[in-house]
């Protein structure tokens, strides 16, 4: 299954917030839930749930994301 990085601007605050309730074995819902909308609004279908991936380094700082996509499919 083919993968979509997807890159959500974000603040540091919560950009650490999401990396320590990831390294807890959590999910910071509200991102996840805004990769998985990122994805629909490219024209694909998740075909899974996204993956915390990391941060970056730049301002402004992105949560990033790796989400399984159908190849097959287009909105």
């Amino acid at each position: 299954m083919p993968l979509m990085r997807i890159q959500l601007e974000s603040d540091r605050k919560t950009a650490r917030r999401v990396t320590e309730l990831h390294l807890s074995g959590h999910a910071h819902r509200e991102s996840v839930d805004a990769a998985r909308d990122a994805v629909w609004r490219h024209g694909r279908t998740p075909a899974g749930e996204p993956v915390f991936v990391g941060v970056t380094n730049g301002e402004p700082v992105r949560l990033l994301y790796d989400v399984a996509v159908y190849l097959d499919t287009t909105s």
